[in-house]
């Protein structure tokens, strides 16, 4: 029992990881290209938790075409994501003891029936009017309601920029800058600290030598379940 319970929480970090990567952007708009740096502060929203969960960090570089996302996690510590936008690919990137692996994922193989549709999103978004600033630049600001619940979260936002860059709430019309996501620890809070225009070398978005190229389910029963015996 306690292994399948681990393994369902590692499914389910995969699953956070993975799904947000199929979301649809319900918003058409232009978007000027970015290349460069972005910087986010992680944190608690709770206070209490702030205290026995510590602030950290989640770095973005990006060509404008491909991606690769450096973030920290609880179930599976530090993680990479470089993805492809165009082809709709992407890798993670993940160290279990001495071995590295680099987990594929093919976007284009998820089935119509299962992919996410305009919709059928779960939450409810509303535009406001004002807007704050984030790393010196003005922030436009848009709230966000699941469906069935009253409580409304203000998210901000650049529309100038897509949302691609970011895994969390595809669906707005913009790059996210201050957003909340769910997670078994509680609320968190990344907002933008740092946006720089700049060319990343490209080694970045290549996959190392020394990691071994693995679908999920292969992860799965080479790492996970000889764990356990």
């Amino acid at each position: 029992m306690r292994f399948l319970n681990k393994k369902k929480n590692i499914i389910l970090s995969f699953a956070l990881v993975i799904n947000s990567l199929f979301t649809v952007n319900t918003f058409s708009q232009n978007h000027k290209p970015f290349q460069g740096k972005l910087v986010y502060s992680v944190e608690m929203a709770d206070t209490a938790m702030q205290k026995m969960i510590p602030a950290r960090t989640m770095v973005i570089y990006t060509n404008d075409t491909i991606v690769r996302i450096e973030n920290e996690t609880n179930q599976l510590g530090k993680q990479i994501i470089i993805k492809h936008t165009v082809l709709n690919k992407s890798i993670l990137l993940l160290s279990s003891g001495d071995k590295n692996y680099a987990i594929q994922t093919n976007l284009n193989k998820k089935s119509d029936s299962t992919s996410l549709k305009p919709s059928e999103s779960k939450y409810i978004y509303k535009k406001k009017f004002g807007r704050k600033k984030i790393v010196n630049k003005k922030a436009n600001r848009m709230t966000i309601q699941l469906k069935g619940q009253k409580k409304e979260i203000e998210i901000l936002y650049f529309k100038d920029y897509s949302t691609k860059y970011i895994d969390a709430y595809n669906e707005i019309p913009g790059l996210p800058v201050r957003y909340y996501i769910q997670t078994e620890d509680g609320i968190v809070v990344y907002t933008l600290i740092q946006m720089e225009n700049k060319t990343i070398n490209r080694d970045l978005f290549g996959i190392p030598s020394d990691y071994k190229r693995v679908t999920f389910d292969q992860f799965l029963d080479e790492v996970i379940i000889p764990s356990q015996k």
